[in-house]
C-alpha cells in the first residue's frame, strides 16, 4: 500500500504573523498516533518549534484546522474555543433524506473506556450540533453541521442518534458507498468483490471564523479534498 508523503507547506490555506489555517488531509493525525509517525505538528513545529495546535480534528476527517504561531495567539484562540466564538462549519455526507429543517441536538456525551462516544444524558458532558440539509441527492444528504460545544466525535455521534451515520463512518453504524448501490444496472466483474468508492469518514471541516490576536476577523473556507469531490459528482450522475 502507498504511503502518504505531506508537505506542511502544501496544506497551508491561510497564514499571518500568528495563525495558520490548513486543509488537512484526511488520514493524516492532528497530534501523535501511536500507528503512524506523520502528524500535522510533527510537520509544522520542523518549519517553527513554537507551532501549536489550537484544536483536533479526527483523523479521517479532513478540512479547517487552525494552528498558533505564539503562545499569545494560542491563548487567544483558546479562550475563544472556550467562550464557543470560534464559528466552525462541517459537511458531512450521509444515506437517507435528511429531515428539510434545521435541527438542534442537544445530547450531552460521554466517552467510554474503548474510545467509543456514547449519548448519557445522565452522565455524559453538554453537547450542541445544529444541523441543516445541505444538499439531497436521490438517497443521500450533504448535511451542513455548526458544533456549538466541541466534544470528541460530537458531529459524528449527534448524526448517528438521529439514524443517520456518516457514510464510512463504520464505529457508529455508518456505510461505506458503492457504485453498484448508487448506478442503476451496474454489475461487478465475475469474482472480483466490489471495492468501496468512499469507505473513510464523510466529514469535512469547511470553514473556520475566528478574531486574530489585533482584533480583526480570520474567516477561511476549505475545499472538499478528492475523494470527496469525486463521490459528490457520481451522487450527482447516479443518484
Amino acid at each position: 500500500m502507498k504511503k502518504n508523503v505531506w508537505n506542511a507547506e502544501d496544506l497551508v490555506v491561510y497564514d499571518d504573523d500568528n495563525y495558520t489555517i490548513i486543509n488537512k488531509p484526511a488520514h493524516l493525525s492532528t497530534l501523535e498516533d501511536r500507528n503512524d509517525s506523520a502528524n500535522v505538528l510533527k510537520l509544522f513545529r520542523a518549519i517553527d518549534d513554537n507551532y501549536q495546535v489550537c484544536h483536533r480534528l479526527d483523523k479521517e476527517t479532513s478540512g479547517a484546522l487552525l494552528l498558533a504561531k505564539n503562545e499569545e495567539a494560542f491563548k487567544v484562540a483558546a479562550l475563544q474555543f472556550q467562550e464557543r466564538k470560534v464559528e466552525k462549519v462541517y459537511h458531512a455526507l450521509v444515506k437517507g433524506r435528511f429531515m428539510n429543517e434545521v435541527i438542534q441536538v442537544d445530547v450531552p456525551l460521554r466517552t467510554s473506556g474503548s474510545g467509543r462516544v456514547l449519548c448519557d444524558k445522565r452522565s455524559g458532558k453538554e453537547a450542541v450540533t445544529l444541523l441543516r440539509p445541505k444538499h439531497f441527492f436521490k438517497d443521500y444528504t450533504l448535511v451542513e453541521a455548526k458544533p456549538i460545544t466541541g466534544r470528541t466525535h460530537q458531529i459524528r455521534v449527534h448524526l448517528a442518534y438521529l439514524n443517520f451515520p456518516i457514510c464510512g463512518d463504520e464505529l457508529y453504524g455508518g456505510e461505506p458507498i458503492f457504485l453498484s448501490s448508487i448506478k442503476k444496472g451496474f454489475k461487478s466483474k465475475p469474482n472480483q468483490e466490489e471495492r468501496p468508492l468512499f469507505n473513510r469518514v464523510g466529514l469535512h471541516s469547511r470553514s473556520i471564523k475566528l478574531t486574530n490576536v489585533n482584533k480583526n476577523i480570520i474567516s477561511c473556507n476549505c475545499d472538499y479534498p478528492k475523494d470527496m469531490d469525486i463521490i459528490l459528482e457520481k451522487l450527482s450522475k447516479f443518484n
